[in-house]
């Protein structure tokens, strides 16, 4: 079991949702944490909830903010990985500038964190990385543009890790949600399976960090279900399409 307490990590997409319910969990498990977002009043808002937290503001798409957060930050044992957008796009509205966004927060955004990060996790000999996927990563599903797309990137640049960091000293994990109740989810107008809250999303997550086990899918049996699409054939997934 890994221990969290005492260890310092960095959490980008603290400031709601998932994130901030993730910054509580570690902060009560006896962590010391750097929470990033793009919205500073909420980072401050949380900070003042947690004795052992710091914010510092960052937009992920900003390479230049990027360097200058890098400058300040300093040693850190981990990376938590949950910045994210979402726009529920459908092919026949497509809107290139939402798409391209999520792409360059959820995907591009993670590639330059981890440019930064990884080299530095590699000369102390040791490092954990939590990147926060999706469970739309796995298969096309309908209106996703951009999302399903920045997500199944994700998911495989975790993959690449995995091998590549291979006894290096530095583990690398992915964990998938599914439909969080968020105000992002709120967009959405269609049913979401097995709707969960960020509490109980954060203690799934808070949970996979303290094993090295590599991938972490949830709520089954909805997780299995989306799994399942990538065994059936073509003639069924896309039947009468």
């Amino acid at each position: 079991m890994i221990r969290l307490a005492g260890k310092t990590y960095w959490l980008i997409g603290a400031s709601e949702g998932l994130g901030r319910a993730l910054a509580k969990e570690l902060s009560n498990a006896g962590a010391n944490l750097v929470l990033s977002a793009r919205n500073a009043d909420r980072l401050a808002a949380l900070c003042t909830e947690l004795p052992n937290a710091t914010a510092l503001p960052l937009d992920v798409t900003d390479p230049a903010g990027l360097t200058e957060t890098m400058r300040q930050i300093g040693r850190i044992d981990g990376l938590i990985y949950n910045a994210g957008a979402y726009v529920p796009m459908r092919a026949t509205e497509w809107d290139s500038d939402a798409a391209l966004q999520m792409v360059d927060v959820n995907f591009l955004g993670a590639m330059r964190v981890l440019g930064a990060v990884v080299p530095d996790f590699l000369h102390q000999g040791h490092g954990d990385i939590t990147l926060i996927g999706s469970l739309a990563g796995y298969h096309g599903l309908p209106a996703a543009i951009g999302y399903g797309a920045s997500k199944a990137a994700l998911i495989s640049l975790a993959e690449t890790l995995r091998h590549d960091l291979k006894g290096s000293g530095v583990v690398v994990r992915v964990v998938n949600p599914g439909f969080i109740k968020t105000r992002l989810t709120d967009k959405n107008d269609f049913k979401m399976p097995m709707l969960m809250s960020p509490e109980d999303a954060a203690g799934r997550v808070f949970k996979a960090m303290q094993s090295s086990r590599f991938r972490t899918d949830f709520p089954a049996p909805f997780s299995w279900g989306i799994r399942l699409l990538d065994r059936l054939p073509d003639f069924l997934v896309y039947r009468g399409k």
